[in-house]
């Protein structure tokens, strides 16, 4: 069973030992996810990964990680368990770290020289935090 934990909470709970570079991302993108999501993450063919800030209003939203996801935590786990397309879980935890922050920084949301690990990516304040309402059902645990 133990094998098979490996979601990452919002709140960073979850995330293992690393860390990773927008640099590395770069490079570790260009290699493993420029061929599903494109050179800059905005040519596709699959989903776009960059860009949209702003359009969640308007009448054709652009549904990015950049504007629409609500916790950056969620990058790591979703780029952790399922991609690459190919060969998912096949990244190592500084792969996956440095990723995140190379799609971060493409977004806008952090400098360059950020480095992403356990206790920095819990804290990364996301554009669209505050675009969710919690689960009022009391037999959902929050």
């Amino acid at each position: 069973m133990k094998a098979w934990n490996i979601d990452v909470s919002p709140t960073g709970e979850g995330l293992p030992p690393g860390r990773g570079t927008v640099k590395e991302g770069a490079r570790v993108y260009a290699a493993k996810c420029a061929a599903c999501h494109g050179p800059t993450s905005v040519e596709g063919p699959n989903d776009r990964l960059v860009g949209g800030q702003g359009t969640l209003r308007t009448a054709q939203p652009l549904k990015t990680v950049g504007s629409f996801w609500p916790y950056a935590t969620t990058i790591y786990d979703y780029i952790y368990r399922a991609m690459p397309y190919t060969a998912p879980q096949s990244l190592t935890p500084d792969e996956v770290y440095s990723v995140v922050a190379w799609i971060l920084y493409h977004n806008g949301i952090i400098p360059l020289d950020a480095v992403m690990d356990v206790s920095t990516l819990p804290a990364v304040q996301m554009p669209n935090r505050h675009g969710f309402v919690p689960d009022p059902r009391p037999d959902v645990t929050k």
